[in-house]
């Protein structure tokens, strides 16, 4: 089996689940967060009252740095787990 370069692996996940919640933060200044939740929430056969607020600059750069951050970690980590059973 291949090797991963555990740096690269790491970046991409921080780069897919930050840029996952970019595109949300995006989603949210448009205003169609409410919609796409209440949607998501239906399909899923949930009924919960969650209303999504106004768009916050500070609470999205936090969500995008934290989520970005978690990637590198868990990247990082199967990078390593994975380089190390496939010897």
């Amino acid at each position: 089996m291949n090797q991963l370069n555990v740096q690269k692996t790491a970046l991409t996940t921080a780069i897919f689940l930050g840029g996952f919640h970019i595109v949300w933060s995006l989603i949210v200044v448009l205003g169609w967060g409410q919609s796409i939740y209440d949607f998501v929430l239906y399909a899923h056969m949930i009924h919960m009252p969650i209303v999504i607020g106004p768009f916050d600059l500070a609470a999205a750069a936090v969500l995008i740095i934290i989520t970005a951050i978690i990637g590198y970690v868990i990247g990082y980590a199967f990078a390593y787990i994975w380089n190390r059973l496939h010897r």
